[in-house]
């Protein structure tokens, strides 16, 4: 049985195993200072056009966003989150236990619009009863595989600027957003419109790690003391600066991710020839398509995906997802399941 559950499925990129055992036996300094995770900061801060940004390695997304979150708010403070962005929805109550409150906002397509950010400001105004809005929490791709434009995050900056608001960014997905066909943004876009923003590593081909930065360096001037304190200071640092090295040399982040858009496109192709709708746009590598539960019985009998929403009586939303390492000959077989349905 095939998964098409999520992205992480496999291990890493051959590329990655290769230099892990080629650097094996070489001794290197701990926690980050290693040659591997500097030389990996640096080209990370060339990428974002952004010499002056303070890139730190973490394990995983929810430790990234747990501890970004919490290090920046003040104890009477809050996030504004798309009610479907992961740190609502999906961490367990990750924020709220370390005494900040997620703010939700029903939105369209999981994107937060700056007449959202507006509306919470207006209802959390009564000063000092009511938490105070500070961070703003955007995800790129979004938990349901659409993009932000330039556009839209322009204009999400420019209201945070106003507003004494921060911005941040969660990319675990970031490779297949800016690889998606519709994409107009840039790293280096990314790079002057968030103060903070981290790129995902473990959904595009690591082993494990997310690069945080902050592209406010001033916002991280002391995060490695709230790494440690927070246990995600690793003493072999050196794990995450081989993997993030090999990712960004000679772009692999960025084709992995198009080759996994690639496929996806080609199923979301597929499934509309078949008269088949959307839930949320067809975009990056996440897919949510409107099948016939018949359908979805008898694909099961192969393939693992998410039974994402209820639709009707007769019809549900799945989740596919497709990664770096999904073989064409996979996705043309599922393709041929779906044709074969009556």
């Amino acid at each position: 049985m095939y998964s098409f559950r999520n992205d992480y499925s496999e291990g890493a990129h051959p590329n990655i195993l290769q230099r892990l055992v080629e650097t094996n036996l070489v001794q290197q300094s701990g926690y980050g200072e290693d040659e591997y995770s500097v030389a990996a900061k640096e080209m990370l801060k060339q990428k974002l056009g952004n010499p002056a940004a303070a890139v730190f390695f973490i394990s995983g997304g929810t430790q990234s966003n747990l501890i970004v979150i919490s290090s920046l708010l003040k104890v009477h403070e809050a996030v504004i989150s798309a009610k479907t962005g992961h740190i609502f929805s999906h961490e367990t109550g990750a924020i709220e236990a370390t005494g900040h409150r997620v703010i939700t906002v029903d939105t369209k397509e999981g994107k937060l619009q700056a007449a959202d950010l507006k509306d919470v400001l207006a209802a959390y105004s009564m000063r000092p009863h009511v938490v105070k809005p500070r961070m703003v929490y955007i995800s790129n791709s979004t938990e349901i595989g659409t993009i932000y434009s330039k556009a839209e995050l322009t204009e999400l900056r420019d209201f945070c600027l106003a507003n004494n608001l921060l911005l941040y960014m969660d990319g675990a997905r970031m490779g297949h957003a800016l690889t998606a066909d519709s994409n107009d943004l840039t790293l280096t876009d990314i790079g002057q419109l968030t103060d903070v923003c981290y790129i995902g590593g473990t959904k595009n081909g690591a082993l494990i790690g997310e690069a945080v930065v902050f592209n406010n360096p001033q916002l991280g001037a002391d995060f490695d003391y709230v790494l440690k304190q927070k246990g995600a200071l690793l003493a072999k640092g050196r794990l995450l600066g081989i993997q993030f090295l090999e990712l960004f040399k000679d772009d692999l982040y960025f084709t992995l991710a198009r080759k996994a858009n690639m496929l996806a496109m080609k199923i979301a192709k597929a499934v509309q020839e078949q008269g088949y709708t959307f839930l949320t746009p067809a975009t990056s590598n996440q897919l949510f398509p409107i099948l016939p539960k018949t359908l979805i019985s008898e694909l099961s009998k192969e393939y693992q995906f998410y039974e994402w929403e209820a639709i009707d009586a007769e019809h549900s939303a799945v989740r596919i997802i497709t990664s770096w390492a999904t073989e064409e000959s996979v996705v043309d077989a599922f393709i041929a399941a779906i044709r074969q349905h009556k």
